[in-house]
């Protein structure tokens, strides 16, 4: 059974909640997956892009865009609770079943328009140069959040009253999930068969070049930012 490195995981189930067919939903003109799937193929990281989606519809998409479907994803790893880390696996074990190994498999999101291959690229790069397990895209928060509040009794409080007099600069950073990407070493990951964020990197992407999409703002606020960054 030989070993292969490089396997790139864009999983995009058919069911969306918030915003409809959002995996395949047109972002200024172009099904919003073809993003993800273009970044993967542009950065020369991956033997294989294969997209997990349990809908023939956005399957015949992925296959069009240069990705590949082997298979479509099962019933347990379709619903609204099935985690990324639920859907690498799956897709590990059927590659593993048909005697295929990887050393190395990244998990890029369908709706991140933003990421560039060059991200890719150099966290690659990071891991490969490290003994970490695996690398996770982050974007620092804009304010520090131990001087967060929050709502108890109608009333606002400080989250955490002691950093009441805490300068902002002397607080340490915090990060938040980019929604990009992740990269494991398959190794460890199915050993441990989660994600373990003690042991893993982080990448730090700027905030212009990260949103979250789970509304129509969010959709508009992410177009926004493509255009000011593409022109």
């Amino acid at each position: 059974m030989s070993a292969v490195p490089g396997l790139c995981v864009i999983p995009a189930r058919g069911g969306s909640k918030r915003i409809e067919k959002k995996n395949v939903r047109l972002f200024l003109g172009r099904p919003i997956i073809s993003y993800s799937i273009q970044a993967a193929l542009a950065s020369g990281c991956f033997q294989e892009i294969m997209v997990s989606t349990d809908d023939p519809e956005i399957a015949q998409l992925a296959l069009s865009l240069g990705a590949e479907v082997p298979f479509l994803r099962s019933a347990q790893t379709s619903g609204d609770t099935a985690g990324l880390a639920e859907v690498l696996l799956e897709v590990l074990s059927q590659c593993a079943q048909a005697g295929r190994r990887f050393e190395i498999a990244a998990c890029v999101l369908a709706t991140a328009p933003l990421l560039a291959a060059a991200d890719l690229q150099e966290a690659m790069s990071k891991l490969g140069s490290s003994r970490c397990d695996g690398i996770l895209g982050v974007c620092r928060y804009s304010y520090p959040i131990q001087r967060s509040l929050v709502e108890r009794g109608g009333r606002l409080r400080m989250r955490w009253p002691w950093h009441y007099k805490s300068r902002s600069q002397d607080l340490k950073p915090c990060y938040h999930d980019a929604g990009q990407f992740y990269i494991v070493r398959t190794g460890a990951f199915l050993q441990q068969r989660r994600l373990f964020l003690r042991q893993m990197l982080k990448y730090e992407l700027p905030q212009t070049r990260v949103q979250d999409i789970d509304t129509e703002e969010d959709w508009r606020m992410a177009e926004h930012k493509y255009r000011l960054l593409h022109g």
